[in-house]
């Protein structure tokens, strides 16, 4: 099993997760655009219990293009994007793929929300793409 580990920009926040990950995905809901300021989110998701964080975080709650609570969390410091908490998903939580310390192991399964994506961004075309969630999520 791999080991996956990452953080902000600064190093005041970090994690280690010991799990694979339940999914990886590009997400280009409106609401990933605002957090990263581009096209889309490419994101994993893992079992919360698989991971340790440390460091403090600023969280920002925000309401999801599917209309529930989620959590980002960011570094107060250096602003760098870490994690998502989902409301309706406790047991989850969501990294940001560029905040890993190897995001060559990022390997994008879907795309999701697509409805919500730019002309200008991009995707792969040859994965699956969805106009709100998979149904597999």
């Amino acid at each position: 099993m791999r080991t996956y580990t990452g953080g902000c920009a600064c190093g005041a926040n970090r994690y280690e997760i010991n799990t694979e990950p339940l999914l990886m995905a590009h997400c280009q809901c409106r609401d990933c655009q605002e957090a990263t300021g581009s096209g889309h989110a490419s994101v994993l998701v893992f079992p919360k219990s698989g991971a340790k964080l440390s460091g403090s975080v600023t969280e920002y709650s925000t309401k999801a293009d599917s209309g529930e609570t989620k959590k980002r969390a960011f570094c107060p410091t250096c602003g760098s994007p870490l994690y998502t908490f989902l409301e309706s998903m406790p047991e989850v939580f969501v990294i940001k793929a560029g905040s890993l310390d190897d995001p060559t192991v990022f390997q994008p399964q879907m795309v999701v929300y697509t409805d919500s994506g730019c002309a200008w961004d991009y995707i792969d075309p040859a994965l699956p793409s969805y106009p709100k969630m998979s149904p597999s999520t």
